[in-house]
């Protein structure tokens, strides 16, 4: 019951008090007329609630960011009495808003609701209830509607983005040349084919079998390329609006832009995430892409692991790397002894600061020391 309703109750409870009390006339009308009123109130309310319908969907339960997603939804009733507009509660990224369906019975009514996506993440996007009111505002009774299936994801555009060197003397190439030079790691033979170099020929087996025999070698992998991303709370931007959730889109949309140049050429990338939810991410396909941007917009980049500490557990990787790449809002002293450690251990560095202030002069002492040990550092400012 609203608080109109509530009024009208008390002036119901007056105009029967004063029925009793004086015998007019006019108060045994006012109190016939008020008990009516409430009473189409109450049950034309109640059958629209109890008749009352609601559907809804996404257009998409994935977009990327600056896209458009359409919530459909589609209301309906089946009560003959008038009733006023139904109006409709949804949610969109933890913020509420309203929209209002016709109150005509018997056929549905569709509205459709723009979602403008406009930072990485999960968002959990649905109308929650239903509000059915009558044509006098007395009664609103809230009707709960089932949510939806999955929430709405975020993904994290790739832009355009400078190549990772890899390390001199980690191509493919020379990995192949050196393992082919092993004689005694042969991983298979086959029979000798014209052109097929003497040195690899198996001469035991072919005195055995009386045929040319050669040894296959396998292909070795090419160096990865190593991804670290600091999945802790974003420094910085706390003076704009929204500035915590422009650093986050820079953070996975750089490291989304490595991978992305990586694995065009079948290059392995790595990227271990050590935030509230734990995974990591390891492909040399270029259509696995996706699954990463679906990683980076669930994790809620809060808690987890310092990323100081998540450098020094990443050094036992440094064998098989080619290329390191570590991206980051904070540069300090316990960050910068951690990354040129990587650098000394013989894979090229890259860091990005992901930053609103590249000119602090808090970062200078720490950009020198590690242009000093070799480690490119580039800038990367929030849209």
């Amino acid at each position: 019951m609203t608080r109109r309703g509530l009024w009208a109750i008390a002036a119901l409870l007056s105009s029967g008090l004063c029925a009793l009390s004086l015998g007019g006339a006019l108060y045994y009308y006012a109190l016939m007329l008020l008990a009516l009123v409430i009473l189409y109130s109450l049950i034309s309310c109640f059958w629209a609630c109890k008749t009352a319908s609601c559907t809804q969907s996404l257009s998409a339960f994935t977009v990327y960011r600056g896209e458009n997603a359409q919530l459909y939804l589609r209301a309906r009733h089946q009560c003959p009495l008038p009733i006023a507009p139904m109006q409709g509660e949804y949610v969109h990224g933890g913020q509420a808003g309203e929209i209002e369906f016709p109150a005509a019975p018997f056929r549905p009514h569709d509205r459709r609701l723009p979602l403008k996506s406009r930072h990485v993440g999960q968002y959990d996007v649905q109308m929650t209830r239903l509000i059915i009111s009558d044509l006098f505002g007395l009664f609103a009774f809230k009707k709960q509607i089932a949510s939806m299936e999955k929430p709405l994801l975020v993904l994290p555009r790739p832009f355009d983005i400078e190549k990772p060197r890899i390390t001199l003397g980690d191509e493919g190439s020379a990995a192949l040349s050196r393992t082919q030079e092993d004689y005694n790691a042969p991983e298979d033979v086959r029979v000798y084919r014209p052109g097929d170099a003497m040195k690899r020929i198996h001469w035991k087996l072919s005195s055995r079998k009386r045929e040319l025999w050669v040894r296959r070698f396998e292909m070795p992998a090419p160096p990865d390329t190593l991804i670290l991303l600091d999945c802790s709370a974003p420094q910085g931007g706390d003076h704009l609006p929204e500035g915590k959730d422009h650093l986050r889109d820079a953070l996975c949309e750089t490291a989304v832009a490595i991978a992305s140049l990586q694995m065009e050429d079948g290059s392995p990338v790595r990227l271990p995430i050590y935030g509230e939810r734990a995974n990591e991410f390891s492909s040399d396909l270029a259509q696995n892409l996706t699954l990463l941007q679906e990683m980076l917009a669930c994790q809620p980049f809060w808690g987890g692991e310092d990323f100081s500490r998540v450098l020094q557990l990443e050094l036992r990787r440094m064998r098989r790397t080619g290329a390191t790449v570590i991206i980051t809002t904070r540069l300090n002293a316990a960050i910068v002894d951690a990354v040129s450690s990587i650098r000394r251990m013989g894979p090229s560095a890259r860091l990005y600061l992901v930053t609103y202030t590249p000119e602090d002069p808090d970062f200078q002492p720490f950009v020198k020391r590690l242009q000093h040990h070799l480690v490119e550092v580039c800038y990367v400012t929030p849209a």
